[in-house]
């Protein structure tokens, strides 16, 4: 299955910009043999190498409790919330979806909405979080835009299963 989102990158514009590319993420949320299993929370941004958050890409938690009761549990994804999500007003449009379960899913963010992002190092970061289980963050580091067809593999321990970003020219 895959997800299509619209991001609106917060990015200054550095002399010239880098050529458009496209940028997809493959995860699988491993199935937890566990009493109590509850959807993962997901949050995918982009950040600089020195951690500074440029853009939220992905958010993925309840979204269909009432009264927006699903954002209550977004603290649980310490670093996204640190970082960005308190200071953020939920849902976040065109970044926020629902929870998926275990398999393997993928979220593609298109050239045309990356096209402000300058030439440079960055890290795409992935953290879940899950009610009554644990806690995991990964980052993807990559080269921005990319010359040709790459895939960065990165597996998470627990709470992420097998994680591809996939960047095409």
């Amino acid at each position: 299955m895959k997800l299509r989102y619209s991001i609106a990158l917060g990015i200054p514009l550095m002399s010239a910009s880098a050529m458009a590319a496209d940028l997809a993420l493959k995860r699988d949320i491993p199935q937890l043999n566990v009493a109590e299993y509850h959807r993962p929370y997901v949050a995918v941004w982009l950040e600089t190498p020195e951690q500074k958050v440029l853009a939220n890409l992905a958010l993925l938690y309840d979204v269909k409790k009432k009264d927006n009761g699903g954002a209550k549990y977004l603290k649980d994804l310490r670093q996204w919330w640190r970082k960005s999500g308190r200071d953020s007003a939920m849902p976040l449009d065109g970044v926020s979806g629902a929870t998926r379960p275990p398999a393997e899913h993928s979220l593609t963010f298109p050239g045309a909405r990356l096209d402000t992002l300058p030439a440079g190092e960055y890290q795409l970061v992935v953290e879940a979080a899950r009610e009554a289980g644990g806690r995991e963050l990964v980052r993807l580091p990559f080269q921005w835009p990319p010359k040709s067809a790459l895939s960065i593999p990165a597996r998470g321990k627990e709470e992420l299963g097998a994680l591809t970003l996939q960047l095409t020219p």
